[in-house]
């Protein structure tokens, strides 16, 4: 319960785990869309070297960080909107933010 039992009722040890596995199966979608968007747009389809050269690497970060970069753009923008909407919110998108 919480203080003199005013606020929201605290979350049971279900809710909590469903929370934590909803959380990470979106984490997990997120990875795979960075991992095949950045991997498609960077990497060539035909291997000629076991590692990446620094083209492809430098290709990789910047896309992996315009990825997130944009995810936390559009994560506060929902949070924004459900705030004016009146309606609760959580922490910033998927764990990240603040």
């Amino acid at each position: 319960m919480s203080f003199l039992g005013f606020g929201r009722p605290q979350p049971s040890s279900e809710e909590k785990i469903a929370a934590v596995q909803a959380e990470m199966k979106l984490m997990t979608q997120m990875h795979d869309r960075l991992t095949k968007a950045c991997a498609k747009k960077c990497v060539p389809n035909d291997y000629r070297e076991s590692e990446l050269n620094k083209g492809e690497s430098v290709c990789l970060d910047r896309c992996a960080a315009k990825f997130f970069d944009v995810h936390m753009k559009v994560s506060e923008q929902l949070q924004q909107e459900m705030q004016q909407k009146g309606v609760g919110g959580g922490s910033g998108g998927f764990g990240f933010g603040g």
